[in-house]
């Protein structure tokens, strides 16, 4: 009886160390294969979002210069003396432009459209900022007075869109 046990183990023995690598790498060649097709899908995906995140990049590149205050107060010109119309006309601009590449944000970092937003913020109260000056008295005041305080400090479009190169330098 005790040799029949002992032929038995001797033959169960192999066959269950056998099934267990066969078990094991059955198992790792099933994992290697669904991480293989998960970085063909993602590759196939960043083929075609690439594009896209450029794109985006891109168009918040120029909503920053559209919004660059230099390039706007050429752009957007007074319809009336009034400095608070004048005012309320570049916000209204700034909101229009901003508005308009809402949907951008799904493109590119969070972090850069944390910065872009801060920008848009930033011109919008030094445009206040600059309205509530004693020196305003009419809306061809306003602008200069704009401009020589962007003479002064560094314009928030022009941080933002150095950490936008940076971003898409970081892509590559």
């Amino acid at each position: 009886m005790q040799d029949q046990l002992l032929n038995l183990l001797m033959y169960c023995i192999p066959t269950l160390v056998t099934g267990a690598i066969a078990f094991m790498f059955f198992r790792e060649h099933l994992d290697n294969e669904t991480n293989r097709r998960n970085f063909l899908i993602k590759k196939d995906l960043q083929k075609e979002a690439l594009p896209l995140r450029l794109q985006a990049y891109e168009r918040m590149a120029l909503f920053l210069e559209r919004i660059s205050l230099n390039r706007l107060l050429v752009r957007v010109q007074p319809t009336s003396e009034e400095s608070n119309d004048y005012e309320a006309l570049l916000i209204a601009t700034i909101e229009q432009e901003f508005e308009h590449n809402l949907t951008q944000q799904i493109y590119v970092s969070s972090e850069c459209w944390g910065i872009i937003t801060t920008a848009k913020n930033a011109t919008i109260q030094l445009i206040r900022k600059a309205n509530n000056s004693d020196k305003v008295t009419d809306a061809d005041k306003l602008r200069e007075v704009i401009l020589t305080n962007l003479m002064e400090q560094e314009s928030p479009s022009n941080t933002a869109l150095a950490y936008i190169k940076n971003d898409i330098s970081d892509m590559w």
